[in-house]
């Protein structure tokens, strides 16, 4: 079986990492953060990411972990109205296959985590450049160390050091909005939540906020706010709540309800890129965010990084060289990807009456893959 490195240990690098070690294949994960952190971060998996999680046993960790809401409403920022309805719960899950399930990231991160040996995950070692030869790639990591592997997956982010070097430096788009986003206790609420899910629709930003814990003790929302000077792209910066409070001042009573009972939070700057033509190059290939970073206007980022380890996983399980498992790879999710990345950026999806099924409904782990172009 051929070996296997992984760069980066996100919900993508651990999803791809855990599918092959279940199929056998040695893999080293390597991660430059010195230590996981769990920041406050919701994160939605819908029944396309929970089919590939069921098949690597984790199904009932999360379900135990997670908030699986009735409905996700859409409401119009001022009045409360509802503009659209997407009925969850258990006509969701006999529909697609798979329950809608919200959650804390670090919950998934660490479910992820369970499915590896911890010794195949490196923290503190960041790869500063990938080097193919005829028998494999070797990896260079800060401080002079070298590893060595048959091929290489870079799921190492927007910022993907590894697709630099394969394709060229392009900066990503910075889009002219930042999101502020954070987990508190249900506790300070003076009331509940409006909706088990809401996204607020306000004319030039909106917010969505969700339960995270299946006893609906944690709150979560992120925003998309227009703020042109703000460029940190940083998990762990802080954001100003005087700012964020600030921003939404018009919005419906329940929405300033819950940022007046926000105790903290964090903030980062919107980036994009436009569908990359080519995923691959040789015995290396990009997963996640490194091949189509999107806006996370659909839930569906992380969502796509899963969706591609399954899809991976299965190829390299079928066989046959490296460098033709990461073309049929390409060629079965890039049209796919490239949807959802430029509807996400659209920023439209469940504004109106939408059919989900398309994306809702998609099964990596059975879909056709495709011939390697």
């Amino acid at each position: 079986m051929p070996r296997i490195a992984i760069i980066g240990a996100g919900i993508g690098g651990l999803t791809i990492a855990a599918l092959l070690h279940q199929r056998g294949f040695a893999v080293e994960v390597y991660e430059q953060a010195q230590r996981f952190a769990r920041i406050g971060a919701g994160i939605q998996q819908s029944s396309n990411a929970v089919k590939v999680l069921r098949s690597l046993g984790l199904e009932a960790r999360l379900r135990a972990a997670a908030f699986a809401p009735q409905v996700w409403n859409n409401r119009e920022w001022d009045t409360g109205a509802v503009k659209h309805t997407l009925t969850l719960g258990d006509r969701f899950e006999q529909r697609y296959g798979a329950p809608y399930l919200l959650m804390h990231r670090g919950d998934l991160h660490a479910a992820l985590e369970s499915a590896l040996p911890a010794a195949a995950i490196h923290l503190g070692s960041p790869v500063l450049a990938v080097a193919q030869d005829a028998t494999g790639v070797t990896l260079h990591l800060a401080g002079g160390a070298t590893a060595r592997a048959d091929a290489v997956v870079a799921a190492d982010g927007v910022h993907s050091r590894v697709r630099e070097q394969l394709f060229g430096a392009e900066a990503p788009r910075f889009t002219g909005r930042v999101a502020y986003r954070t987990t508190f206790p249900a506790s300070l609420l003076a009331e509940p939540l409006l909706d088990d899910c809401t996204k607020w629709w306000g004319p030039d930003r909106h917010i969505v906020m969700y339960y995270v814990k299946p006893d609906r003790s944690e709150v979560y929302f992120v925003t998309s706010v227009p703020e042109a000077d703000w460029r940190t792209e940083s998990w762990s910066a802080k954001g100003d709540l005087g700012e964020l409070r600030a921003a939404f001042a018009g919005f419906h009573p329940a929405v300033r309800a819950v940022l007046e009972a926000c105790p903290d939070v964090h903030k980062w700057a919107l980036v994009e890129r436009d569908p990359l033509p080519r995923w691959h190059q040789g015995r290396v290939v990009l997963l996640g965010d490194a091949c189509h970073p999107m806006v996370p206007y659909m839930a569906q980022g992380a969502t796509s990084a899963i969706e591609d380890a399954a899809v991976l996983a299965r190829c390299l399980e079928a066989g046959g060289d490296i460098a033709t498992a990461f073309a049929r790879y390409t060629a079965t999710r890039h049209a796919r990807a490239s949807q959802i990345q430029l509807t996400s950026h659209r920023n439209e999806w469940m504004s109106t009456r939408t059919d989900p099924d398309w994306v809702y409904g998609y099964d990596a782990l059975q879909t056709p893959l495709a011939e390697a172009a």
